[in-house]
């Protein structure tokens, strides 16, 4: 399992770290001879082989990051890309996260969206899709946040996705002793009262 790196450090990815990357395309010497030729490139990588990646609006995946690594067994690699925070994960993942959260209802929508409001919706990538991966040095636009730093990082799993996405949403719910406010209802500013 790799560690978290100074809060302040956005390290790029090691020599280990990008082969493992490379492993997921069809062709690894040629995503690495792109990256020394043009090492500020991001790259499109296919998922379900070597990792899933989940992502998450960057707000919430950083609440479930702080959780993963606060409360829990850390996590593998994590970057983010265009406003969301990209969560390597074990393949097969993309698969099982969905059932899991409806399962828990935390994937409700509809009549119980009042007790789902806190997770928003998490884009599973697995066998078939494909994402963007930050350059190794994390220049263009996009950065690493937990780089890959070797051959074979820990990775995990559905189980403890679903875990750091309930906490992250428990976290981020207030609680009132007000009941919900009908949103139907008429609103009147009493405090113009003469």
């Amino acid at each position: 399992m790799s560690s978290p790196r100074n809060a302040s450090d956005v390290s790029g990815v090691t020599p280990d770290g990008a082969a493992w990357l490379a492993s997921a395309g069809r062709y690894p010497r040629s995503a690495l001879s792109h990256w020394r030729e043009r090492p500020e490139a991001p790259v499109v990588l296919p998922c379900g082989v070597v990792f899933d990646v989940v992502s998450a609006p960057a707000v919430f995946g950083r609440r479930m990051l702080d959780r993963m690594w606060g409360e829990g067994p850390g996590s593998g690699p994590v970057a983010e890309f265009r406003g969301r925070m990209l969560l390597f994960a074990a393949p097969g993942t993309a698969q099982r996260l969905p059932a899991l959260m409806e399962w828990e209802e935390w994937g409700a929508h509809g009549a119980d969206a009042a007790r789902t409001d806190g997770v928003p919706p998490l884009l599973c990538h697995g066998t078939g899709d494909a994402v963007t991966v930050p350059a190794p040095t994390g220049r263009s636009g996009s950065r690493w946040l937990v780089a890959p730093d070797t051959r074979h990082p820990w990775l995990p799993g559905p189980e403890v996705l679903l875990w750091a996405a309930v906490r992250a949403a428990r976290a981020a719910v207030r609680i009132s002793i007000f009941p919900p406010a009908d949103r139907g209802a008429n609103v009147y500013d009493v405090s113009r009262r003469r």
